[in-house]
Order: C-alpha cells, then structure tokens, then sequence
C-alpha cells in the first residue's frame, strides 16, 4: 500500500512541478512526454526492505467479493462441506494465506434438536471440518481457531425447517490483530 501511495505522491508532485514550469508555451506533446519521463523514473527508484509492497496478487484477493460471505451451512446431522461452500472456503484460504497475521475463529452452531452435549459435539466437528479444509488449502493452523456454541446462538429463533436450516451453519469470525 506505501508503494502505490510513494507512486501516487511522486506523479502528483511531478504534474505539479510540471504545471508550474510551464511557461505558457509548452505544448501538450512536451507536457506528456515530461510526465512519461518523470513517471519511468519513479518505475525505476529500488524498493527499500522496510516498505511494504502491496503485489497483485494481494490486491485480487482483498477485492474477491467471496469473502464478504463467512457463513457455511450445513445438512441436518452432517458435518461434511457442502460442494457450493469451496469456493467461499478457497477465497478466505488465499486471503489467509497473503496475510499471514490474519487469524479466524470458526465458529460451530446447530439447530435446537438434539441433546446439548450432541450438538456441543456436532458445532464442534462443523467448526474442525472448516478448519481442516482450510489447512488444506495451505493455511497455517496458527491462523485457525475453532470453537463450538451447539445450539446455544441461534440466528433463527423459529422451529420450523427454515429456521433450522440457518442454525446449521459455521462461522468464519476475523480477529483484529
């Protein structure tokens, strides 16, 4: 991110220079060709160790809009990923993986049938089958936490299959470092 503002600062600084040069007969060819020139330089300053560079790469992954969904569902009594949820899954693994101080708690929640031991044990084995997808994909586990709340934070409060079919879910919580 420093690098794409150095770059910005430097091309601005250089218009500016260039506009108050400019002694009324500079043509448009000269001014373009003096801006070419000022930013080929700025392409060839080295970067220093000490500035964090933002590549391409990076900047695709933050843009993926797959990691505004944090959400996985699950089947009634299952605990396996479900095919439409790799895609999400992926996303958030590049993301993890091009930001290693990024760390998520995986969440593991059910529905309210069952015992309260059964779905502490069902949350608890969505929230690692995340994780171990996750790992995988090339995440760190030191990245990765999981946690189970059973039933106990229902997003639906209905009991009907609806209601229910939202409670079955996973949830991918980042932490702020």
């Amino acid at each position: 991110m420093m690098h794409l503002n150095k770059m910005f600062s430097v091309s601005v600084l250089c218009v500016a220079m260039i506009g108050c040069a400019s002694d009324g007969g500079t043509t448009d060819e000269a001014a373009t060709t003096e801006v070419a020139a000022a930013d080929s330089q700025t392409q060839a300053v080295p970067e220093s160790p000490d500035v964090d560079v933002v590549t391409q790469e990076q900047v695709e992954v933050v843009a993926n809009p797959l990691l505004d969904q944090t959400l996985v569902y699950f089947g009634y009594d299952r605990s396996e990923i479900r095919p439409e949820f790799k895609d999400v899954l992926n996303a958030h693994a590049q993301f993890l993986q091009a930001n290693p101080n990024s760390n998520i708690v995986l969440e593991g929640h059910c529905d309210e049938r069952g015992t309260v031991e059964y779905n502490l044990a069902l949350g608890e084995r969505r929230a690692n089958t995340v994780k171990r997808y996750l790992i995988v994909q090339g995440v760190n586990p030191a990245q990765l936490e999981s946690v189970s709340f059973g039933e106990e934070r229902p997003v639906m409060l209905d009991s009907t299959d609806a209601s229910w079919s939202k409670n079955r879910r996973a949830e991918i919580k980042y932490q702020d470092q």
